[in-house]
């Protein structure tokens, strides 16, 4: 285990670090995890919907595109909000004027889909006028959403470093002077794509979605897609670096635009039908990335060495709410070969678990997203629409870690018990040589 561990730390982690450093990569993350509040809260309304009780369903089935409204608004215009994100990130990486950066970051990417004449037929049976089509404001046109923001930013960027902009004299106002300063990398981007979209009736969503979809329902919606994160993931932190920060990163708007499926399916009455989706990983990261609850148990309760026993007690409580960077560090896990060894396989036992319990629909596949530090098995429950039968999983998985980490933290323990044993005596010999000095000097 020690030799892959110095492989990975030297092969894989200085691309990773330099990978995870990269402006693009960053304002990715950022831009989609600021949605997530919105997209988060919107999830529970699919909950409220379509409870599976047969007469809370039967109750609420009148209101339900009433209950569904804050749905639409936040998950399903949530490549809409990441757009404005990740132009907002990026600007301020590169110093210019985030606000601005990511309202036309915004407008591009709304221009990528062509508003059309509408008609209420189910209510008034007359023209709405032009509206916007939804199909690409979710998570389908997480990609298109990506792409133009940074292609908005660059030209903001272009313009603010070789001068093209206007310039108002001192006495006016920074704000005034900034939006004014906005208008040509604007006027350069909202341009761009209206030639694109409206004049050579380019569909960039569609394009998108078609190039990437054998990644999204092949690559990674089968067992190999889903078993590949983990455990790089896992690497990754044995080496000290932040897997999630950057596996996660790559692979999140794969995972969104699956999920959102999944919550149309569900919005819609029908089932789930995507495993992987960034809640799966909810079974797998129970306590955090490697499963670490069990081993902050063990160590506070079975660890007979004192400095692990009360890292495990100081971890507990924040493992229980999925924050595992102290038992991470303070174990610790990164660069330890004992401790690396349940780390990286427990993982890829739950996951293949989870995902048979999936595919043979054992539990419901997940159609909601909750914070990411509600304690397990809650969280199981609530993302599957209330299937107790992800209790029975999650608890199961749980089991599995403790006895993978078991015997693993017991031989780690004993190191270290060994090791302060051999300081104590240490230091009680310094202590009677130190007495036996001071008496001989008394004595003199």
């Amino acid at each position: 285990m020690k030799g892959i561990l110095d492989w990975v730390e030297a092969h894989l982690m200085p691309p990773m670090v330099k990978l995870s450093q990269n402006r693009y990569l960053v304002a990715i993350r950022d831009g989609i995890i600021a949605t997530m509040p919105l997209v988060m809260l919107g999830s529970f309304f699919v909950l409220i919907a379509q409870f599976p009780i047969g007469a809370w369903t039967k109750f609420v089935a009148p209101y339900v595109a009433t209950i569904m409204l804050p749905y639409r608004i936040t998950v399903g215009l949530m490549a809409v909000y990441a757009a404005f994100g990740i132009g907002y990130s990026l600007a301020k990486q590169e110093k210019l004027d985030a606000l601005s950066s990511g309202f036309i970051s915004m407008g591009a990417f709304l221009m990528t889909t062509i508003p059309v004449n509408a008609v209420d037929a189910v209510h008034t049976k007359t023209a709405l006028g032009m509206v916007m089509p939804m199909t690409y404001l979710g998570g389908a046109g997480m990609f298109s959403a990506i792409i133009v923001a940074i292609f908005a930013t660059e030209v903001i960027h272009f313009c603010a470093t070789h001068n093209i902009t206007i310039k108002m004299p001192d006495q006016v106002p920074e704000s005034v002077s900034r939006s004014f300063a906005a208008i040509i990398p604007s006027a350069v981007v909202i341009i761009v794509v209206w030639v694109i979209t409206g004049w050579l009736h380019f569909n960039i969503n569609e394009v998108l979605m078609t190039l990437f979809k054998p990644i999204v329902n092949v690559g990674m919606n089968t067992y190999f897609g889903l078993i590949i994160p983990p455990l790089l993931i896992t690497l990754l932190w044995s080496t000290g670096i932040h897997g999630d920060s950057i596996i996660g990163n790559l692979v999140r708007p794969f995972w969104l635009i699956l999920w959102q499926q999944n919550a149309d399916a569900v919005a819609a009455g029908h089932a789930a039908a995507n495993i992987a989706t960034e809640g799966f990983y909810t079974f797998v990261w129970i306590g955090g990335s490697g499963g670490t609850l069990a081993l902050c148990l063990i160590a506070a309760f079975f660890a007979k060495s004192a400095y692990l026993k009360q890292v495990g007690r100081l971890a507990l409580v924040p493992g229980i709410f999925n924050i595992n960077e102290p038992i991470i560090f303070g174990a610790p896990v990164v660069l330890n070969p004992l401790l690396a060894v349940p780390f990286i396989v427990g993982p890829f036992i739950t996951t293949t678990l989870t995902y048979l319990a999936m595919t043979f629909d054992l539990v419901n596949k997940t159609s909601m997203l909750a914070p990411f530090t509600v304690p397990f098995p809650i969280m199981g429950y609530m993302i599957t629409q209330a299937d107790w039968r992800a209790i029975v999983l999650m608890v199961i998985n749980f089991a599995i870690y403790l006895v993978i980490y078991y015997p693993f933290t017991m031989m780690y323990d004993k190191q270290l018990l060994k090791q302060e044993r051999e300081e104590k005596a240490e230091e009680d010999e310094e202590a009677a040589e130190a007495k036996t000095s001071g008496t001989v000097s008394t004595q003199a």
